[in-house]
């Protein structure tokens, strides 16, 4: 586990990220650019996993392949929650929203769970 310490000469300081590099990087609205870091995953990881190419992808979902290797890459930012909702929607994949008591006190917390 890293430690917020004080670096040696020579040395990089390391710091304890929040779990979320968008918090981390001050980026403006944190919490949904993670989020959509972690829908765009799960999206990748089912193109991988019917081993679809880009085009093939693209026409599932109907998104241009360049927008597809766009997406792919990491360059979601023009992409709402909703609409990378409706992606997963259009490769057969059942979405559930659940709402629960915190587990902590202070502001609740958004995850993305895999089955």
């Amino acid at each position: 586990m890293a430690r917020n310490r004080p670096a040696k000469s020579g040395e990089a300081k390391i710091e304890r990220g929040s779990g979320n590099v968008y918090a981390d990087l001050g980026v403006i609205d944190a919490d949904t650019q993670l989020l959509k870091a972690e829908l765009v995953t799960r999206l990748d990881e089912i193109v991988r996993q019917r081993r679809l190419t880009q085009t093939q992808a693209a026409k599932l979902l109907g998104l241009s392949q360049p927008d597809v290797s766009r997406l792919l890459r990491g360059d979601f930012r023009e992409y709402s929650v909703e609409r990378l909702l409706r992606l997963l929607l259009l490769l057969g994949r059942d979405i559930e929203i659940v709402i629960r008591d915190p587990r902590s006190r202070g502001p609740g917390r958004i995850s993305v769970e895999a089955a």
